[in-house]
């Protein structure tokens, strides 16, 4: 048990909300079940990371000490990210994301890069990393570049459907080799200006939105715009294993150093 690799998942907030009965009266932290039976596939552990803020918090212990534990940090999907933490102002009320879950989310990125441990983002976790390091978000794909597809069908969920192109000479191009491959897409906001140090690895062929991103300096850093916990062979969509693997082989790598 102690040669398993232990990582990290971040926590999404269900927050109080005085103005719905059926709301909880403290803040609950929680993950979905598929993102760690994901994790679990290739006989990791996932571990959900509190959060070490708000006024229920206790103690010392900080974010640094999780980072310097664990192996690896998952970076996994949920509400919006807040348009402030990219320098912008909500277009409406309800993409206004979720503000103390990008400092949270943030500060763990942060944290587990500073200590040499790969960090690897699904959905809003691509989006959070690209925001992190400088880049930008649309708040709505379909509002603010027209002639989108739809990249999120409320009704079909994570059985919306379409391709994506991984982009030639990139490392994700050979782990997926390349091509045209089918994904689902759960998500309505994505990419606007990608953060400085990092490349596209993969895009929307119809109308350019960036499905996947990745580090190119020191740290170990990569993420998708798709759900591939999500994913199950019957439906015909990408074998995303050999992401999981790489991410899996730089924890192991980042251990032994």
């Amino acid at each position: 048990m102690s040669e398993r690799l232990k990582i990290g998942i971040s926590a999404c907030f269900f927050h109080p909300d005085g103005e719905r009965k059926a709301a909880p009266s403290k803040t609950l932290l929680w993950i979905e079940q598929s993102t760690a039976h994901w994790v679990l596939s290739q006989d990791a552990l996932p571990v959900m990371i509190p959060s070490l803020q708000g006024e229920t918090f206790r103690g010392k212990v900080e974010v640094g000490a999780y980072a310097q534990w664990l192996d690896g940090l998952v970076m996994h999907g949920g509400a919006d990210v807040w348009p402030g933490s990219y320098g912008e102002e909500p277009l409406r009320p309800e993409w206004s994301g979720d503000r103390t879950r990008d400092a949270y989310e943030i500060a763990l990125v942060k944290a587990f890069v500073a200590a040499g441990k790969p960090v690897f983002g699904i959905c809003r976790g691509l989006q959070l990393i690209n925001v992190a390091h400088g880049g930008t978000l649309y708040q709505d794909i379909a509002t603010q570049k027209p002639g989108a597809r739809v990249h999120r069908d409320a009704v079909a969920y994570d059985l919306n459907f379409h391709p994506v192109d991984i982009l030639p000479g990139t490392r994700l191009a050979g782990l997926l080799e390349g091509g045209r491959h089918k994904i689902n897409s759960v998500h309505h906001q994505g990419i606007k200006q990608l953060a400085p140090g990092f490349v596209a690895e993969a895009m929307s062929p119809d109308d350019g939105v960036i499905e996947a991103i990745r580090h190119v300096g020191d740290a170990w850093i990569a993420a998708v715009q798709w759900h591939p916990e999500f994913h199950r062979p019957e439906l015909g969509v990408v074998d995303d294993t050999p992401l999981l693997r790489d991410f899996l082989d730089a924890a192991r790598a980042a251990r032994t150093q």
